[in-house]
């Protein structure tokens, strides 16, 4: 099935997992609807994938950190073996030490299960450690796609996209505490 290819991880993981459902419920609602069996092996392996054990199948949300709740959204979107995810700021609800750890996991996973990866972000430096191509949106227009190394080296055609980067850089900068 078409639906199996595409599939999406959102903003706020903890807002994606019904409270009341334990992970192996999540995990396997999709595999139900496509008829898939296995389920129980699937589930296990899905699991290991995103860097949980086998133990977590049977917690709530409630009872997992942000960073764990991501990595489930994550297993949950892998589950179908799409080729394509869309990725929906899949850092900006977690905090700053967890967001390296998955977006490091979601660049593993790309290169190991050779998954296309369409993203919304403001993060530049997310876009710069994730991406190989970027398009510039502004008010629902594509201004113009860059590569990432364009992106870092501040190769942009149009003010929009330079003002962007610019903005990121000085972000950057900006002392923290």
């Amino acid at each position: 099935s078409h639906y199996r290819t595409v599939q999406m991880v959102f903003q706020d993981p903890y807002a994606s997992l019904h409270p009341r459902h334990t992970i192996d419920a999540a995990l396997k609602e999709p595999l139900s609807i496509h008829r898939i069996g296995d389920r129980d092996r699937r589930a296990c392996e899905v699991l290991n994938k995103v860097g949980l054990n086998e133990s977590f199948r049977f917690r709530y949300p409630h009872q997992l950190s942000g960073g764990q709740r991501q990595r489930v959204a994550i297993a949950r979107a892998l589950i179908l073996e799409p080729r394509v995810l869309l990725l929906d700021e899949p850092t900006s609800a977690l905090d700053v030490s967890v967001q390296a750890e998955i977006l490091n996991l979601l660049a593993d996973l790309r290169h190991q299960q050779g998954l296309t990866y369409l993203m919304v972000t403001h993060d530049l430096g997310v876009v710069a450690h994730l991406c190989d191509r970027v398009a510039v949106m502004q008010q629902g227009q594509v201004l113009e796609t860059l590569d990432s190394s364009q992106l870092i080296n501040n190769q942009a055609r149009h003010e929009y996209s330079r003002l962007l980067i610019q903005a990121s850089r000085d972000m950057d900068l900006r002392p923290t505490g």
